[in-house]
Order: C-alpha cells, then structure tokens, then sequence
C-alpha cells in the first residue's frame, strides 16, 4: 500500500538555523504517529512542510505520492498549536466555516462531537477557555474525511479526564486507509494512543519505529526513550 507521508533527506534552514537536518521517514495508513522532540526540535517545520504551510526545502517530501500543494491540502487537515478560529465566531459558526471551507467536512459528525466533549453551539469562540478551544478545535479536525491528520500539541491544556475522551474520540473516528501525525509533550498521557513513534531532536531523526519494535528493544516506556534522547 503506498505510503501517506515520505521524506527522504529533508532539511530546512531558517537564516543561520538548520530546523531540519536529512530527515527521513514515511507515514503508512493505519498509523497514528507520535512526534517528539523538545521545544525547536523541528516538530512545527515539519508539520508545516507536509501540510504545506511552508516552502523552500531541500530533500523530496511526498504526501499521497505528490509534492505538497493545493492537491494535497484537500486531503490534509491540519490542526495548529494555536488560536487558529475567528474569536467572534460561535462555535456552530465554525461548524458553517468548516462546511463551506472543505468538501470533506461531515457536519453530522461535527454535531456528534461537539456534544460528546460538551460544547454549546452557541458559545463564542472568545468566550471559551484555551481547553474548551483546543476540544473545538480537534472536533473540527476528525470532522474533516482526510487521509492525513496533522496535530501539533492538540491537548496541552485541557484536562486528564477530557483528554482521555478525547483520545477515545480520536480512535473511534480513525479511519484505518488515513494516518495521524501528532506532536506532543505529554508523552506519558498519550503514548497509548500511538502505533508508531518518530523522535527528533535538533532537526535530526534520533528515533522511528513501531511501538512494539521499540519497547520490546529496550525494555522501556516511549516516554523513558524519549527522556533519553533528548
């Protein structure tokens, strides 16, 4: 089956700065990879990169077998580590922003899952807590149909308990022919969610595997490999 996501000797240099540094490794249908590295590690570049946020790479990068783009934006939903929705919105108007934005948008499934993580359709979006936010805002991603979710520290603030929730939302609406990259700290609260692990560190692949091959390997936890590492 041909890879989501390849890179093959990517590198990307900001000023003096190399964000990355020949990376490589590819993204299968069916993972859910964990992307780890401390902060400046390249996590962001590279999601950036695969939803194509950003130019100007050396290497060759491959997303559903084409160089990122226009075409591939139709089939990649990206989800920032920031405030990314209009502050004046409700939170049934970004349900219309998301509907009119992308075809692939199932507005059934954006009403289920902003009712399982609580949200009030008629809440303004300024009105909702960095947590609340950060629901709304994975809601809207997994309501997308795409082949390659890109989430980048989707769960910093919201709490232990709608974390947990959240997760189990995320595999009970995982489609087995997409992917998922997910960049996170929380390494120990959401390893369990993960087939795979990619760990950078300094631009650079340090680590990239299944779960089973790298535990069984070493005989620790993802997070103790990660601590490690980095």
């Amino acid at each position: 089956m041909q890879p989501i996501v390849v890179c093959e000797n990517v590198s990307k240099v900001y000023g003096k700065k190399k964000a990355l540094d020949a990376l490589s490794f590819s993204v299968h249908p069916g993972q859910i990879v964990g992307l780890l590295g401390a902060n400046g590690a390249g996590k962001t570049t590279l999601m950036k990169l695969l939803a194509a946020l950003l130019r100007d790479h050396s290497g060759e990068i491959r997303v559903l077998g084409e160089t990122p783009g226009l075409k591939t934006k139709q089939h990649v939903a990206y989800l920032p580590d920031r405030e990314f929705l209009y502050p004046w919105m409700s939170v049934a108007d970004t349900l219309t922003f998301f509907g009119r934005s992308f075809p692939d948008f199932d507005l059934e499934r954006a009403e289920r899952l902003i009712a399982e993580l609580n949200l009030n359709p008629k809440d303004k979006v300024r009105a909702l807590s960095k947590g609340m936010q950060e629901r709304l805002g994975v809601a809207l991603t997994f309501s997308r149909r795409a082949k390659l979710y890109i989430l980048d520290e989707p769960l910093a603030a919201v709490d232990p308990s709608t974390r947990s929730r959240i997760m189990e939302m995320i595999l009970g609406n995982f489609d087995p022919d997409s992917a998922i990259l997910i960049s996170t700290h929380l390494v120990r609260e959401v390893e369990s969610l993960f087939t795979h692990a990619a760990i950078i560190d300094e631009g650079r692949l340090r680590l990239h595997g299944s779960i089973p091959e790298l535990t069984k390997g070493s005989g620790q936890s993802i997070e103790e490999l990660f601590r490690a590492l980095v």
